[in-house]
């Protein structure tokens, strides 16, 4: 398959890109600058030039492809909502033009989205809040009943491995900062995590087979809770591991407090029927005492 990819270039992207090729897939990569034009040269990746405002360019994108893995996203929080609206016209662009075709589009949402019922645990088909900020898994929904092959993998809080700089890379950096590593409350509430490499083969399966319409949970592991990752943290960075009250806590997480108070144990066991997938890697906590996280 001639594959197009958004977020090429990002820390999920560059895995999926060589998962993709490994399986014999032509991979055209977007690039909105010469640094990540270059990098996907370099990857043996065809380029589009262009970025995620530049509809046009995504629907001439779109049209070349047998399919479509969308992993693009600007990480704006300070505009989260300008950021969020970019992101639904351009899945509707890239979408538009598998109209009539059997060509899918996967897309990218998030576990934390969902809103399983108090104590269980989230699957594959639990809704995402109404109030979600990201459109993603809305755009899918009305590409779907366009008739589109659309389907989203909600992936893990913590997509980790080597050169990681979300949720897990803040929180260091953050104990860093405040002299402490620090959960909420008693720390149970709990997180779900899963490998860059093992998200990679997700995506790939995804493209490659997945229903239309269909939620793929990206969770490796799906119940670990909160206080463990702080307590792992504390002991690599050797400060004080402390409770902060939940009336606290916005003013020490920012704007990760959303994250850091979340309870979402969830299940990938749907995913890993439906797609035959089988997270291989190591686990979270493995990764950290692995040292990378801390140089």
């Amino acid at each position: 398959m001639k594959i197009f990819v958004t977020g090429a270039t990002g820390f999920v992207g560059t895995a999926v890109v060589q998962e993709l090729l490994r399986a014999g897939h032509h991979v055209t990569g977007l690039a909105r600058s010469d640094e990540a034009e270059q990098k996907l040269k370099t990857a043996g990746v065809e380029v589009h030039r262009g970025s995620l405002e530049d509809t046009d360019g995504l629907r001439q994108a779109a049209r070349a492809a047998d399919g479509i893995i969308h992993l693009g996203f600007i990480h704006d929080f300070s505009n989260y909502a300008a950021s969020a609206e970019i992101d639904r016209k351009a899945i509707l662009a890239m979408g538009s033009e598998l109209e009539g075709t059997k060509k899918p589009i996967v897309l990218t949402s998030g576990t934390l989205l969902l809103q399983p019922a108090s104590g269980q645990l989230g699957t594959e088909q639990d809704h995402i809040s109404t109030h979600a900020t990201r459109h993603s898994e809305a755009a899918a929904d009305e590409l779907f009943q366009r008739g589109v092959h659309a389907s989203v993998v909600r992936l893990a809080p913590t997509v980790h491995g080597e050169g990681d700089h979300g949720f897990i890379h803040t929180l260091i950096e953050l104990a860093r900062t405040k002299g402490a590593s620090a959960y909420v409350g008693d720390g149970s509430n709990r997180w779900s995590a899963v490998h860059r490499l093992d998200a990679a083969v997700l995506f790939r399966k995804a493209v490659e087979q997945a229903a239309a319409g269909s939620r793929l949970h990206g969770v490796d592991e799906g119940s670990i809770a909160f206080k463990t990752i702080a307590e792992t943290i504390g002991r690599h960075l050797n400060v004080p591991v402390v409770s902060i009250p939940t009336e606290q806590a916005a003013a020490h997480f920012g704007w990760i407090n959303f994250a850091a108070s979340a309870d979402t144990p969830i299940s990938s066991e749907l995913t890993r029927q439906w797609l035959d997938w089988h997270p291989s890697h190591q686990g979270l906590l493995d990764d950290l005492e692995a040292g990378h996280y801390f140089k």
